[in-house]
């Protein structure tokens, strides 16, 4: 305040009761800031994690970044009630971020922690921006359940407002610790999940509780651990070693999509592929000889771009991020090293979810075909291989983005329709000097059509020159030339000339609109 007369002008200072106050809250956001208790902070650096604000300093471009109810419990010792909502810069685009803070009562749920986290999620969708949870919770707090379960005015909200937000803008996971029972649906319905091995876990039940129920005696690892979810369950999208690892996973991620559905996603400098084989050279001329689709992505795309999207589950199935001359792409494509690259329940559930997220977020699609078809017999049929596999199909058929199918080597039967052939109308099907569509491969078709006559030959050599000879006969009908001339494809492109062909027909495609099928909603099958 200032003070004057006719003469001068003093300058008054603040009362000792306003420095006072202003002092304390400093005092008060400092040590909220710190989360809980020191001996909690160290138990967590021994362990090998990071505190909650060393990975927000590692995610954000910088920390100047705004939170919100810092203070919320702080009164009860409580910092934040256990969560820090955040909202910053990542690569310069803004982002929501919801953060457990594992040193404040192992990072439980509260009455107040609900609060925060369906505010956040509102407060993001509403801006546009993408979110990312940093998870790593014991759980929902049992001694607070009559306040915080039951009512509309509860935890749940967290897991409706996902549901609602999903597609609209991204929504991605990072698995730092536990994140059991309930809480373990924040990233089972994420777009992403990313799990650090040897510390992320995630059941609906413990070890403990099931050796209780069922009997079973299972580690916490075996029951719920990151190479469990990202090899067998499905759950976990991508494994890593530690904190800083998903971290850096989590910005590669976010790098390929735009911060909400209504953008396109987002274009970089273009790059040539890394050094190695030509595709030409890569791609066998014989059917039975197995390639890596892997080598061949990478011959494809520019360097290093190439993120894969469940690498360890389902590796029949290659699915993806990359950049072709610096436009994003995801890339669905069949891998031969595999399984021979067919379809089974888990690898069609795979590919529909990625080609889900792709529709979603404006990400042009790219197939590489290499399909003997679906996998048969009782062990698949029991598996649910129809229904399984008729959502891979439901997720091609009404996928909007420009989608330019690449017909490698075999393409035949149902697998051919799953991996976006002609009759699911991509914007292009493009033929390499290898391709073959067919109903199915000259073996299993010579054997259909003469079954009978090849076992009525009795001498093995005459019976094996007879079926040399009709399988050369129907592989003379799938000609690339042949399905070319019926006008079956709408281009056969030298092998080594794909990227550039894919580059031109990108820019064409990402033209048009993406007008989605109009209904209220489809029932996709499960």
């Amino acid at each position: 305040m200032t003070v004057r007369d006719s003469a001068t002008a003093v300058e008054t200072p603040p009362s000792a009761t306003a420095r006072t106050v202003h002092d304390t809250l400093t005092e008060t956001l400092r040590l909220a800031r710190l989360g809980g208790a020191e001996r909690n902070r160290n138990k967590i650096k021994a362990s090998g994690k990071l505190l909650v604000r060393e990975r927000l300093k590692l995610l954000f471009d910088n920390e100047d970044y705004i939170e919100d109810g810092l203070l919320a419990r702080y009164s009860e010792n409580l910092p934040g009630d256990a969560v820090v909502c955040a909202y910053g810069n990542v690569d310069g685009r803004q982002v929501c971020v919801i953060a457990n803070d594992y040193s404040v009562k192992a990072g439980t749920w509260g009455k107040r922690t609900f609060e925060k986290i369906t505010f956040a999620q509102e407060t993001a969708v509403a801006a546009g921006i993408p979110i990312i949870y940093l998870f790593d919770s014991a759980g929902a707090r049992i001694d607070e359940q009559l306040e915080s379960f039951a009512g509309r005015h509860a935890w749940g909200n967290i897991f409706y407002n996902q549901v609602q937000i999903s597609g609209r803008v991204p929504q991605v996971c990072a698995l730092f610790g536990p994140s059991p029972a309930g809480s373990a649906y924040v990233p089972a319905l994420c777009d992403l999940t990313i799990m650090v091995r040897g510390h992320a876990t995630a059941y609906l039940g413990s070890p403990r509780l099931a050796e209780m129920v069922t009997g079973e005696k299972v580690t916490l690892e075996e029951m719920g651990g990151a190479d469990m979810h990202c090899t067998v369950s499905g759950l976990g999208d991508v494994a890593v070693d530690d904190d800083e690892e998903a971290i850096a996973a989590l910005r590669v991620w976010l790098s390929f999509l735009p911060s909400n559905w209504e953008k396109p996603a987002p274009v970089a400098a273009p790059a040539e592929p890394r050094d190695g084989r030509l595709l030409s050279e890569i791609v066998p001329l014989r059917e039975a000889e197995v390639f890596d689709m892997e080598e061949f992505v990478e011959s494809l795309v520019d360097e290093g771009s190439f993120f894969p999207y469940k690498e360890l589950f389902a590796p029949e199935m290659l699915t993806g991020f990359a950049r072709i001359n610096g436009q994003p792409v995801g890339l669905v494509a069949n891998q031969p090293k595999h399984m021979g690259g067919t379809i089974f329940p888990d690898s069609s559930d795979k590919a529909a979810r990625f080609i889900w997220i792709c529709n979603a977020y404006n990400v042009p699609i790219v197939f590489l075909v290499d399909i003997a078809g679906y996998m048969i017999g009782s062990a698949v049929e029991r598996q649910g291989i129809i229904r399984h596999g008729a959502k891979m199909i439901f997720a091609v058929s009404e996928c909007r983005v420009p989608r330019i199918t690449v017909l490698v080597r075999k393409a035949y039967g149902g697998g051919y329709l799953a991996m976006s052939g002609a009759p699911m109308h991509p914007d292009a099907v493009i033929a390499l000097p290898t391709a073959r569509p067919a109903l199915m491969g000259p073996d299993a078709a010579v054997n259909g059509v003469y079954y009978n006559q090849i076992h009525a030959i009795e001498d093995p050599e005459e019976r094996r020159a007879f079926v040399e000879q009709k399988q050369a006969e129907y592989a003379e009908g799938i000609d690339v030339f042949k399905i070319a001339d019926a006008n079956a494809v709408e281009a056969v492109t030298p092998t080594d000339e794909l990227r550039g062909e894919l580059t031109r027909r990108l820019q064409l495609y990402k033209r048009r609109p993406a007008v989605p099928v109009t209904r209220r909603q489809a029932v996709t099958p499960v």
